[in-house]
């Protein structure tokens, strides 16, 4: 049983709404054409964020009301954390990316996250990320790149890989907005007081889930030259207008420099996947920065354990 709350959402463009989960974003999109009418939903959120969800669709469609089809960005956790709660309630087709479907049968788990990209305390916790595959089986079905999602059909699917290896992002050419997941993102997905507190920032992908830059920068490339007027990220606020394009393009010009960790597991080298998962992971490699913020985590984290026992026993 899924407890009912209160919706809390933003609108995007015509037709189009976001809503916050702690530090991540979902979309809701309605259909204007085709057979299939209705609205799409993209990506699930965190896990325990299938009420606000559900609550979200009800203020906008109305009661009992579901979607036609769920499109993932990608399968990292927290942008699919709540599909298997939401499929017991709708049971509707979910798509994605061919090279994403390992990700999202069980097949392969993704590349362990990197520690060391810095940026903020979240890169440092990335560690404890669950990495595991989700077991949809036939439920997940294979984007078409040619066509696109049927119940969709005015938006086109762009491929943009290397935030993960079957990452898409959605784009509507009448307004040009663009539902982007994580190939880019609008605050700095690093930093919890960005991540958090929603703060404006257009910024690479989330450095510390990276796995291929080279990937990620002809993504970002793709997705400039579309010159899209407003922007729905998987992490930060909307971005609309010449403030979007001219951040775009500044990331674009200087993408090595300012998204690109320096030092960095997989800065160097990508791992390298195909449509069965992942082939080959890059070894560990530690930086001085690293072994500093260890050492003073772990020193914190004594204190507060051993104050708490000196509490409990006194």
């Amino acid at each position: 049983m899924i407890k009912k709350t209160n919706a809390n959402y933003f609108q995007v463009a015509q037709g189009v709404w976001g809503m916050k989960l702690t530090f991540v974003n979902i979309y809701m999109i309605a259909n204007r054409r085709g057979v299939k009418k209705g609205w799409v939903l993209i990506d699930t959120g965190p896990k325990g964020s299938a009420h606000k969800i559900i609550a979200m669709a009800e203020a906008l469609f109305g009661v009992g009301t579901r979607p036609t089809a769920i499109i993932l960005t990608h399968g990292h956790t927290d942008h699919v954390g709540s599909l298997k709660t939401l499929l017991k309630h709708w049971d509707v087709p979910v798509y994605a990316h061919e090279y994403e479907l390992p990700y999202l049968t069980g097949k392969s788990s993704y590349p362990p996250p990197d520690p060391t990209v810095g940026g903020g305390a979240i890169s440092f916790f990335s560690v404890l990320f669950s990495r595991k595959p989700l077991k949809l089986g036939n439920r997940v079905r294979v984007i078409d790149m040619a066509t696109g999602v049927p119940e969709l059909p005015e938006w086109k699917i762009i491929y943009t890989p290397g935030h993960s290896p079957g990452h898409i992002s959605l784009f509507f050419p009448l307004n040009t907005t663009l539902i982007v997941g994580d190939a880019f993102v609008t605050t700095k997905a690093e930093s919890p007081v960005y991540a958090l507190g929603n703060i404006k920032k257009l910024s690479g992908p989330p450095m510390y889930a990276t796995t291929d830059w080279e990937s990620a920068k002809e993504s970002v490339t793709r997705l400039a030259a579309l010159e899209p007027r407003i922007a729905g990220t998987g992490h930060g606020p909307v971005m609309r207008g010449r403030e979007l394009q001219a951040a775009l393009n500044e990331l674009v010009e200087n993408f090595d420099d300012v998204a690109v960790p320096k030092n960095g597991r997989y800065s160097e080298q990508p791992v390298i996947s195909d449509e069965t998962g992942v082939l080959y992971v890059p070894p560990f490699k530690t930086n001085r920065k690293f072994v500093a913020a260890t050492i003073i985590t772990g020193l914190v984290a004594g204190f507060i354990i051993a104050r708490q026992i000196h509490k409990s026993v006194s």
